[in-house]
């Protein structure tokens, strides 16, 4: 009879944990981006003082949906007018700014480097041994170095950015030989979700391959 119980009790549990394992990410989705809105409509709230009211009223939120028809249509006036000049000289007064300087540069050629449009920097995704032998990190290739910045090391030296995990904005510089790099079958937006995740984010389409 306790056997029975048992068989029953373990059946009982294994609905449940597939249930909820089948529901769980489903759930942690819509709660992330729902909180990630909320806290976008915080941020955007000024910008609902200039909508119809019934658009307010009609449409949830519309500060947002302002926002990137805003940004659009600033996209658009882009391409379409010669607006770059404009902008190059805007930047050019903010990076003259001392401590404004080094976070807007950072950030800005951050973004580039990461940038779908970008095809010179972070050109490949690799594997190095850091921090010590034995032990490897995700890194992006930046470009070979010039013999004179490594010690005229015989062979061929690349820089490699690893960036550290959760925030990519921060990482190490290293400079490592041709021998020792290994390129990954990566893009760089799946390996920045991968670091950022810590790992637990990898692309499908490599689960399906090991399966």
């Amino acid at each position: 009879m306790l056997e029975f119980i048992k068989k029953i009790a373990h059946h009982i549990w294994s609905l449940f944990l597939g249930g909820l394992l089948t529901l769980l990410p489903i759930t942690l989705t819509i709660a992330v981006f729902h909180t990630s809105f909320k806290i976008l409509a915080g941020w955007l709230a000024p910008i609902r003082a200039y909508v119809p009211e019934q658009i307010a009223n009609l449409i949830p939120y519309s500060e947002i949906i302002s926002i990137i028809l805003i940004i659009f249509l600033f996209g658009i006036i882009l391409r379409v007018f010669v607006l770059h000049t404009v902008i190059h000289a805007i930047e050019e007064i903010i990076i003259k700014i001392p401590l404004i300087r080094p976070i807007y540069s950072g950030i800005r050629q951050l973004i580039q480097a990461f940038s779908i449009q970008d095809k010179i920097t972070f050109k490949q995704v690799v594997l190095v041994e850091f921090p010590r032998s034995g032990i490897h990190s995700v890194g992006f290739l930046t470009s070979e170095l010039a013999p004179e910045l490594t010690l005229n090391n015989p062979q061929k030296c690349y820089g490699v950015f690893i960036p550290t995990t959760p925030n990519p904005t921060s990482g190490f510089f290293v400079i490592v030989p041709e021998s020792d790099i290994h390129i990954i079958d990566l893009t760089r937006q799946e390996a920045m979700a991968m670091i950022i995740s810590g790992g637990i984010i990898q692309p499908e389409r490599l689960n399906k391959k090991s399966v």
